[in-house]
């Protein structure tokens, strides 16, 4: 249970950091042609119009965001027996770490399959970057850590059985 638990609390600390660096670089995407290399991110620093797709990545890995940074929180409280809530915190942490999970999965599906429908030039090259590959490395991370979160308290569950049966 206790390997559960810390498990649970790297991949949460880690999905964490890694989707925060990924909200904050611009480095998702980028052309190359024969004289130039620009590369772009969620947070476009031109004053165009910002598509639409971009608004639901950043509204959605915003939330993911939010979700991951409640998960680690309430798994800290339970680690801290002074500041452990009552009821079922690895449940509550668990759903929040499975939402976190599927807003960062929806968020990248949404930036993956718009960019890869955009037209392409022919003499510039254009391929994703470290800052949307950090973006799939968080969602499998937080995706992980609901379910450590769930081992955790299933570990629970058997351990409070068997003190009530024997």
């Amino acid at each position: 249970m206790e390997l559960c638990r810390s498990l649970a609390l790297l991949t949460g600390s880690l999905g964490l950091v890694s989707i925060l660096i990924a909200l904050s670089t611009d480095f998702w995407f980028v052309a190359a042609g024969p004289s130039f290399s620009l590369h772009s991110g969620l947070w476009p620093k031109f004053g165009t119009e910002v598509p639409g797709y971009i608004h639901v990545t950043q509204s959605l890995s915003i939330l993911a965001t939010l979700w991951g940074l409640l998960s680690v929180i309430f798994l800290i409280m339970s680690c801290i027996p002074s500041l452990s809530i009552r009821g079922h915190p690895f449940l509550a942490s668990s759903i929040m770490a499975f939402a976190a999970a599927i807003s960062a999965v929806v968020a990248m599906v949404v930036y993956t399959s718009e960019r890869w429908n955009q037209p392409q030039h022919p003499q510039i090259q254009t391929f994703f970057s470290w800052s949307f590959y950090l973006g799939w490395v968080s969602a499998v991370l937080l995706l992980c850590t609901g379910y450590c979160f769930s081992r955790t308290r299933r570990g629970q569950l058997g351990a409070l059985r068997q003190q009530g049966g024997g």
